[in-house]
């Protein structure tokens, strides 16, 4: 059935839910697990008079050294939540991450999309947009989402 399941995190509960479940299901299947992080990439900051006045500067090198600390963390809390199975990691720059997501699991050859999602609907859902909705909706890999 499936043999290599990817799950995308970003690190919240909600997404470690999804990781126990994509842990759950790989164990079941005798599937090989990857966790995804996408990283947006560095948008240099406006130059306003505020910014100049603080001495704001975050430079691309900084944001990258942030950026990994946190895809680190969270996919240590990922590998953790998967509790004895085990499961491979990744991250991606990635400006748009549905299609990082989408990407990944094509380039890692996954016959499988675990996502969480947060369940919005209405205005909610529609302003916020929803990245497992982009997936769902732009995937031919299938897609499992947890709530």
């Amino acid at each position: 059935m499936y043999k290599h399941i990817l799950v995308a995190t970003d690190g919240s509960t909600l997404s470690l839910k999804a990781i126990r479940t994509a842990a759950r299901l790989g164990a079941a299947l005798k599937a090989r697990v990857t966790a995804v992080y996408v990283i947006a990439p560095f948008s240099p900051p406006m130059a306003t008079s505020e910014a100049m006045a603080y001495g704001v500067a975050y430079s691309a090198r900084d944001y990258a050294r942030d950026a990994r600390k946190s895809a680190e963390k969270a996919l240590a809390k990922a590998a953790a939540a998967a509790g004895r199975a085990k499961v491979s990691t990744v991250s991606v720059v990635h400006a748009r991450p549905w299609e990082a997501i989408i990407a990944t699991a094509r380039k890692s050859k996954c016959d499988m999309i675990v996502m969480a999602s947060h369940g919005r609907r209405g205005l909610a859902g529609l302003l916020l947009g929803s990245e497992t909705q982009k997936v769902l909706t732009h995937s031919k890999t299938p897609v499992l989402v947890c709530r």
